[in-house]
């Protein structure tokens, strides 16, 4: 049994199979053993892109930085970009998949959730996957829920607060409950401070 085989048996339709659920169990156990140790001591940025390697299963880049505490129940359906920032106490719940564009900035306590439920009782709240992807350059503000199967393009910029059930175009502000655009970002502000 394989990872990917794993990540394969979360897409919808994927037929029920006992060995492979048994794998992902010991996969969320590795989870949370290493994200045990990730959150309960200080360790050097080279030590945390270390630890986060083994937690999503994939290098992460020498530009990779991070505040902990950082949280997920799976890990190995993350992928990282270059240069991309983490800051603490966030929530990463990526079974679905969660993609991280270069330069991307993510704030205090973000949420990314890539899992939802049946709502219909008959369903027995089963589970439904879908990805999250980040573009590049984005910057998701503290406290952001980012929901299953959303799209966030480069450049855009997701409110403190926000909760995000939709895509956001490239070169946008989203912000409120749920998110909405704010503000389209013209090309000359692109590299101006934020105020």
């Amino acid at each position: 049994m394989t990872v990917k085989e794993v990540i394969d048996g979360f897409r919808e339709g994927a037929e029920e199979n006992a060995e492979r659920d048994a794998y992902a169990n010991e996969l969320f156990q590795e989870a949370v053993r290493i994200g045990i140790e990730l959150n309960t001591m200080y360790h050097t940025p080279e030590e945390l892109r270390e630890i986060m390697g083994r937690l999503i299963g994939k290098k992460v880049d020498c530009s990779f930085r991070m505040f902990p505490p950082f949280y997920t129940d799976f890990g190995k359906n993350i992928t990282i970009g270059k240069d991309v920032f983490i800051n603490s106490g966030c929530h990463f719940q990526d079974q679905g998949g969660i993609e991280i564009g270069d330069g991307a900035l993510i704030g205090h306590n973000v949420v990314l959730a890539t899992i939802n439920h049946d709502l219909n009782p008959k369903g027995n709240r089963k589970n439904h996957y879908a990805p999250i992807r980040i573009g590049a350059h984005v910057w998701i503000g503290s406290n952001a829920t980012i929901l299953p199967g959303v799209t966030i393009g480069d450049h855009a910029v997701v409110g403190a607060g926000a909760v995000v059930a939709r895509d956001v175009p490239a070169m946008t502000v989203v912000g409120g409950v749920p998110a909405k655009v704010l503000k389209v970002i013209r090309e000359e502000e692109r590299y101006e401070t934020a105020v």
